[in-house]
């Protein structure tokens, strides 16, 4: 059972900077301290790619140029998170010790040049971690302006898979731990196939070049799953470090949620609370698929991941200024209000700390143009009067906000062996893409909040009881401990939707030999006769909503992939069949009673039209619907404090243009300390906290 979640306490909403002193005149210190304390800024992160600067050569240790930036920010009554650096490992090092760098899947070593071009796995490299996390916890552990601490810098960043000769040696010893015997291990990769069958363990590796690129897929799910471990055992040395030098003085979190690394796990078992980067602008690179994309609102399914870990956070890097490395990675200015707006954002769902990536931007390296609050010439812009604006108001009501807690009633679940199978799988990985984006989107728009869920072996039956709906849309990967914890939230009266290619596959990622789908099937109430891909030639059919005019069809597809089910149980009743090709006629969409429950099973992936043809099925609440009436640009959330129960309902507008708010009655927005009711208009890009009591 997982326990209490890792949550961030602090008393108030806090805001601050990272800032690099080694990048600056000292000149500069003072004058920057002094202006971010008039920002309302009370703490700053530094020092997490500093390790040439400490450790100019191996063993000969220097802290003098941090021990005066640190008075310095005391002096102006700032506190400081201070960063292990070992994610920016200096050339005397891997010059040294070349058997530290990753490598590729070819087995091309990556070289100094960058940053993060370092194995997990190799001895030597670990040695050295140890080493400058001891002698800066011992350093730095009385100074009376240090509150924490961030382990390296978003672990698994830039390439997330790892194939040094430490890493293929360190991946046997893994296995030989997880199976025991090179039986064991056959047999869960279904060697026997294609004559892969191992002998020895020295035959055994990551994966290595292959044709069409296709390596075995239970081997690549392994892997995954190596990787993360491989990340949490390389954070589990400094985080045992700094426990055992910092004792309880300091917190410990990290920052980031990246590919191949069970984020839940580790903040569990290492961390205080974790950390994120928070990029909206990265919606310009990585789009939504589809029509009316949700841009930069779309962060706020990722941030609603961060909030599964710890319902509050704490946001390391904010994004404040246009954004880009010299050669890659390019994001257009935020526009005025945009920097605000995605700080409330943050806050909205579930940040108790931010901090703005950076103080200044950069006058050299690659990120020139990865623009921080402050311009080059270091005169006052207008990101800096959003900043003091948002200081000023988080002054006024830190204190009330701080500690309060994300509300939803519907989770869209996921688990991360789904994620990686699913990254190699083409038969179930899209579809999930698919799915999310569609409840998402639908679930945006409607103002119905909605929270992530991670099912892990840990998770208990009071976390999915939390909610009235849960969304785990194409789980191939269906474990029987998590269809009866499943089937036990359903017979407690919840409802459960699945999607197509459900609970066919193993822990393995094998077949099973039953029906599909698979472990899912008592549960669900059908069995599926037939299937196909939908793709290329192969459209997708349209659907029929059953007691409606087949006029519906003409709206509604299924798309990605169709089952075609067959009714088994006589507590099921359809509610949607394929209304065109081969198998029209036949079940697309079903829902079983069990218990005082229902779960759904649609043979297809959701899409925006489906998704808001079921939620009236659904009976989900529009948050705050008693106190307010917003358009579909405007995102509502709700924080509420979770022993007084007092509530702050945050709308975000996300659109360049004013939008018209309907008050059902009068509340008092916290931000402007204005009494409001009946219409009001809400700003390009503007925010409103309002205050409801219980």
């Amino acid at each position: 059972m997982r326990g209490v979640a890792k949550t961030l306490k602090e008393k108030t909403v806090r805001l601050g900077a990272c800032y690099y002193p080694e990048q600056w005149d000292e000149t500069l210190w003072e004058d920057d301290f002094r202006r971010m304390r008039e920002l309302g800024f009370s703490i700053i992160r530094v020092a997490e790619f500093a390790w040439a600067y400490m450790e100019p050569e191996e063993g000969m240790f220097r802290f003098d140029l941090f021990d005066r930036a640190l008075d310095a920010a005391h002096r102006h009554g700032l506190q400081v998170i201070l960063g292990t650096p070992t994610a920016t490992p200096p050339a005397w090092l891997t010059h040294r010790y070349a058997e530290t760098l990753n490598a590729t899947l070819e087995g091309i070593p990556y070289r100094h040049g960058m940053r993060r071009h370092y194995n997990y796995n190799s001895p030597v490299y670990r040695q050295l971690c140890a080493r400058i996390t001891r002698e800066m916890a011992e350093h730095f552990k009385d100074h009376p302006a240090v509150v924490g601490w961030q382990i390296d810098n978003e672990l698994n960043c830039e390439v997330n898979v790892f194939y040094s000769d430490a890493d293929h040696a360190a991946f046997r010893g893994w296995l030989e731990r997880k199976y025991d015997t090179l039986d064991a291990l056959n047999k869960a990769w279904g060697t026997v196939f294609w004559s892969q069958t191992y002998t020895a363990w020295e035959q055994v590796h990551l994966s290595r070049p292959t044709p069409a690129n296709s390596p075995n897929p239970h081997q690549a799910l392994d892997e995954k799953r190596f990787i993360s471990d491989s990340a949490i055992e390389f954070a589990r040395i400094q985080a045992d470090i700094l426990r055992e030098v910092v004792g309880e003085r300091h917190w410990v979190t990290t920052n980031g949620l990246f590919g191949h690394l069970d984020s839940h796990r580790l903040t569990d078992e290492l961390l205080d609370f974790i950390s994120y980067d928070s990029y909206p602008q990265f919606s310009s690179i990585y789009p939504d698929e589809g029509p009316d994309p949700l841009l930069d609102r779309k962060w706020s399914w990722n941030l609603s991941g961060v909030r599964s870990i710890s319902p509050n956070f704490c946001v390391m890097e904010q994004q404040s200024g246009p954004g880009g490395w010299v050669n890659r990675i390019s994001m257009a200015s935020p526009r005025p209000g945009q920097m605000r707006l995605w700080t409330y954002q943050s806050i909205a769902h579930g940040a108790d700390m931010v901090l703005y990536f950076r103080w200044r931007t950069a006058t050299f390296g690659s990120e020139i143009y990865w623009h921080g609050i402050n311009d080059y010439h270091n005169r006052p812009n207008r990101r800096v009067r959003e900043a003091a604006r948002v200081g000023e108001e988080l002054a006024r009501v830190g204190e009330k906000l701080a500690q309060s807690r994300y509300e939803a009633d519907v989770a869209i679940v996921g688990d991360y062996d789904n994620v990686w199978d699913g990254e190699f799988d083409e038969w179930h990985g899209p579809l999930t893409a698919k799915s999310v984006s569609a409840w998402i989107k639908t679930l945006q728009r409607e103002h119905i909040a909605a929270d992530s869920l991670t099912l892990t072996g840990e998770t208990a039956l009071d976390e999915l009881r939390r909610y009235r709906v849960l969304v785990y849309p194409h789980p191939a990967i269906l474990t029987e401990a998590a269809a009866t914890l499943l089937r036990s939230y359903a017979e407690a009266g919840g409802t459960v939707l699945f999607g197509a290619r459900t609970g066919y596959k193993n822990e393995f990622g094998h077949t099973r030999m039953m029906p599909f789908p698979g472990l899912a099937a008592s549960l669900c109430g059908v069995t599926v006769e037939d299937f196909t891909l939908i793709k290329g030639t192969v459209p997708a059919p349209s659907l029929h909503w059953i007691g409606e005019e087949s006029s519906s069809a003409d709206t509604l597809k299924a798309d990605g992939f169709n089952d075609i089910l067959s009714v088994e149980s006589d507590g099921v009743k359809v509610i949607a069949e394929y209304a065109s090709d081969y198998y029209a006629g036949k079940p697309a969409l079903t829902v079983n009673s069990v218990g005082q429950g229902r779960v759904y099973y649609y043979g297809a992936a959701f899409n925006e039209a489906v998704v808001r043809k079921l939620l009236p099925e659904l009976g989900l609440r529009t948050t705050a619907a008693d106190v307010i009436d917003a358009p579909a640009e405007v995102e509502i959330a709700v924080r509420r404090h979770p022993e007084s129960g007092e509530a702050f309902i945050f709308a975000l507008n996300y659109s360049r243009e004013p939008v018209t708010l309907h008050l059902k009655r009068s509340v008092v927005d916290l931000l402007s300390g204005n009494s409001l009711e009946g219409n009001v208009v809400l700003e390009p890009y503007g925010v409103l906290v309002l205050n409801e009591c219980p």
